[in-house]
């Protein structure tokens, strides 16, 4: 048996070779997860592969276990293949199971056609215009933050700027995509926050639990196995179902990414008109996007302005270019924050786009 199993990997750790893609020797049964005796994070494994062919050649091959993974460095193959051949390459190969775990088949996991109607439902929703309505709520989070930054910095030399970020965005998010004042600027120990810090820090699988479902999707989705947390999952369903129902019962009307979805789960397009015939989104449907809407945006927000804060803090040359432009253009929509003000500083939408990235490096 087990000699059958170890034919088996080294028959398929011949495929990259066999298409004449290059690729590190892979070790069994990790594949290019592990090198030298130790298993590694995958981002070492994908450094290490980037490091050794980029500049070399177009493609480079890896094997996640028996996985055939194919890392494309060559970048107009990258432009052709997210633009003119998306259509052939917008599955990202992540595990879901849409009737065991309803929040995990989002719209960054599904594939195929239930991908294409659900994103040809979503795209509308993230219109600048649907962003301008948002964007009085997220002033409202900012003027929090701004008063607990200065209760922090009476009592406390130092901040934690990624935590308190990161409770800053739960905030933005909460509001946004549920109606729901988090307060975990107030509180740092709010339901919310718990339970997002517990979505990213305390995974339902260890490395063999994830690889088994990256192996056998299929196998998995018949035996009933998640990705998300029970817990995570409870809370995440009933803050949903309760905020449907309230607003539905009480015609409550926000300019929020919940309302929007709440539209699409009775027949609108999220621009207030109704489509009769029109394939309507269901409350699990509904519930996933508002979940991956909240993951995607706490975590990856907090940090990535925790990094710029670090940048301009070790470039103050840039940080003061940045101050100069902020206080011009308030000064001409007189000292309100507004979205068209926010639109007009064109500086720090440059260093918020990576144009300025090669200063700092």
């Amino acid at each position: 048996m087990l000699t059958s199993v170890y034919v088996l990997f080294k028959v398929r750790y011949r495929y990259w070779a066999k298409r004449g893609v290059p690729c590190l020797e892979p070790i069994f049964p990790f594949g290019s997860l592990q090198r030298s005796g130790k298993r590694r994070h995958i981002k070492d494994t994908l450094d290490e592969t980037y490091q050794e062919f980029s500049g070399k050649e177009p493609l480079a091959g890896l094997y996640f276990f028996t996985d055939a993974v194919l890392m494309v460095l060559d970048l107009d193959l990258i432009h052709n293949m997210l633009v003119r051949d998306f259509s052939k390459f917008h599955d990202r190969g992540l595990f879901y199971n849409e009737r065991s775990d309803p929040l995990s088949a989002n719209l960054l996991t599904l594939e195929g056609h239930k991908w294409k109607v659900l994103r040809s439902k979503l795209t509308p929703t993230f219109t600048s215009g649907k962003m301008k309505f948002m964007y009085p709520t997220i002033l409202g989070v900012m003027d929090q933050f701004d008063q607990t930054l200065r209760e922090i910095l009476k009592t406390q030399k130092d901040v934690e700027i990624k935590e308190l970020l990161a409770r800053f965005t739960t905030d933005v998010i909460g509001t946004c995509a549920f109606g729901i004042e988090c307060n975990s600027l107030k509180d740092p120990n709010t339901e919310f926050r718990k339970v997002g810090r517990t979505a990213f820090e305390k995974t339902r699988h260890g490395l063999f639990g994830r690889a088994f479902l990256g192996q056998f999707p299929r196998l998995s989705r018949k035996l009933g196995l998640k990705t998300t947390r029970d817990d995570v999952s409870d809370f995440f369903m009933k803050v949903v179902r309760e905020t449907v129902e309230f607003r539905e019962k009480n015609n409550v009307r926000r300019n929020d990414f919940m309302d929007i979805l709440i539209q699409l789960k009775n027949g609108g397009n999220g621009n207030g008109d109704s489509k009769d015939g029109e394939a309507k989104l269901s409350f699990e449907e509904i519930a996933a996007q508002a979940f991956i809407f909240f993951l995607a945006g706490f975590e990856t927000s907090s940090t990535n302005m925790t990094y710029s804060l670090y940048e301009l803090a070790k470039n103050t040359e840039i940080q003061e270019k940045a101050r100069r432009e902020i206080n011009e253009v308030l000064e001409k929509h007189s000292g309100e924050f507004t979205y068209d003000a926010m639109m007009e500083m064109t500086y720090i939408g440059h260093i918020n786009n990576g144009k300025y990235l090669k200063l700092w490096t």
